[in-house]
Formats: C-alpha cells, structure tokens, sequence
C-alpha cells in the first residue's frame, strides 16, 4: 500500500517514447502506489501494459480541456510532455497549465529544448511561450530543457549503412546528446525530488560530437564505410522530403541540424549527468546497440 505522505505524481504523454520512459524511471523508485498515467485511450496495448504494472490510468488529452480537470484530481506533481503536434503546442500546453492550476497541482515540470531563450532553433519558440505560460500562471515549476536525444541522429543509422553516406546540415558544429532513457530519469528525478519550484535545468550529454564523428562511430560499429556528407540546410530538406518525409517535418530536422552549426544542440553544464547520478550514455554506445539491432 502506498504511504500516504508521498506525493501522487502524473506522467503526461504516458504512452509516448518519453513519457513511457519516465513512468519506468518512476517505477524502478517504488512509486506504483501513487503514480498517475495520462493517456488518450485507456484501451491502447501501451496503456494496458502501464496498467499491468500497477500504473493508474486517466484520460488526458491536451486537445480536449475537459478531460483535464477530472485527470488532474489529486495530483501533487505533475510532468508536461511537451506536445508531439508541433504548430498546437501552445495551446495545448495552455489547456493543461490551466488545468492544473484549477487542480491545485503543486508542482508542475515541463520539458522544454536546450537553452530555449537564447536557442536559433524554429522549435524554440512554442517551447518559450509554453515556459512563459508557466511563468504568468503562479504555479510552482521547474524546466527540463532537453538537448537532443542521439535517439533523433541514430534513426538515420540504417539508410547511412544503406547508402555509405550521412547526410545533414550541422557543418561542424557539436552536438551534446543523450539518450532518452537520461532525459527520463531526469526528469524522475526532479519530480521525486524537494525543492524544484523556480529551478531551469539545461540538460545535455556529457560528450559532443560532430556529426562526421557521429558517421566515423557508425562506420567503426558496422565495419563498413560511412562518411558525412554536409548539405546547404535546403538542400538537406530537399533529399529529406525525397526520402519520404512530410514537408513540415524534413524543414524541422534541417532547421534543427542548421542550428546545430550555430551550436545551439551544445552544452557543457553537465547538469543532466548530475541529476542522474551518472555520466550520460555515450553516443557511440546508442549507436553500437542501433546497428546491432539492424
């Protein structure tokens, strides 16, 4: 049974890549017992699986406001998944900022992009809106500005592998990722710790790389020749979209590889390491478990 001292923390986005990951972070410290799940369905095979693990489950959707406020009930600290729909985010981040502060909700922790008030990145701005939102709200907060996940550059390991070529745009410029499974522990971290209203976490990998070590990496995991190939930022939207990606999206990774070059996916705080208790995990380490999976 639960202690009923402790506090009951909500995991938005619970069945996301993220969120899914927090709700385990969460889990490895014991927190079952008073440990919230939001999710679009409770009926999808990833809520099932929460629920199996003795995750209560609640409907949340950040498009529909009335599912929030019943959602929220009783929530001590809640986690705001930034929004996969890039172009509603704020809106939608809105809605459940509102709702939690109707709720009484103590604490509310957001993940927002690495160094989003100074950052060139087109990304940065719904993240800065939704952390000035916060602000004017009263709520107590604390912001997870999350680097990049090795995750975003380790799904073009296959077509590199195919190709012998690592496209992008990020020139030279270091780019300081971490896995997702650090930002999720993080992020465990912070909700499960004391103190955090008012607290800014640049959170980023203890290592950076470029991206033509990133191909030299995958080139040294696979035993077969990958170099990096760096394109003017439209000209990598262009071979993006000719690989299949929607518009919207290729023009998002080459905006986010063209600040890259800039240094905006950089960081040398090492503030995630230290939240964690760990180093980061390398990204040569993503990469060896990506190609040994292909």
């Amino acid at each position: 049974m639960a202690d009923s001292n402790e506090p009951t923390i909500f995991v938005t986005g619970a069945t996301g890549q993220l969120g899914g990951l927090v709700i385990e972070a969460l889990l490895a410290k014991g927190l079952g017992g008073r440990l919230v799940a939001g999710v679009r369905s409770t009926e999808s095979e990833a809520a099932q699986r929460l629920q199996g693990k003795g995750v209560e489950l609640r409907v949340a959707d950040y498009s529909r406001p009335e599912t929030l406020d019943a959602a929220f009930a009783g929530v001590d600290r809640l986690l705001l998944v930034s929004s996969s729909e890039v172009g509603q985010r704020v809106p939608q981040h809105r809605n459940v900022i509102e709702a939690a502060k109707k709720a009484g909700v103590a604490l509310i922790a957001y993940t927002s992009l690495l160094h989003a008030d100074t950052s060139p990145l087109g990304l940065a701005d719904e993240h800065l809106q939704t952390e000035e939102a916060l602000k004017a709200s009263g709520l107590p907060f604390a912001i997870l500005r999350n680097g990049w996940y090795t995750e975003n550059y380790a799904a073009s390991i296959a077509p590199a592998l195919a190709h012998g070529v690592l496209l992008g745009s990020a020139g030279e410029g270091r780019i300081a990722s971490a896995a997702r499974r650090d930002y999720a522990e993080a992020a465990a971290a912070v909700l499960t710790a004391e103190g955090q209203g008012g607290k800014v976490y640049e959170l980023a990998g203890d290592d950076a790389y470029t991206l033509a070590e990133f191909a030299a990496a995958i080139a040294n995991a696979s035993g077969k020749p990958v170099a990096y190939k760096d394109l003017p930022e439209a000209d990598y939207k262009a071979a993006l979209v000719g690989a299949g990606l929607p518009d919207a999206f290729a023009a998002l990774l080459a905006d986010s590889d063209a600040g890259a070059a800039k240094g905006a996916l950089d960081d040398t705080s090492r503030q995630l390491s230290g939240l964690i208790g760990r180093p980061t995990t390398p990204y040569r380490t993503t990469i060896e478990e990506t190609v040994a999976s292909l």
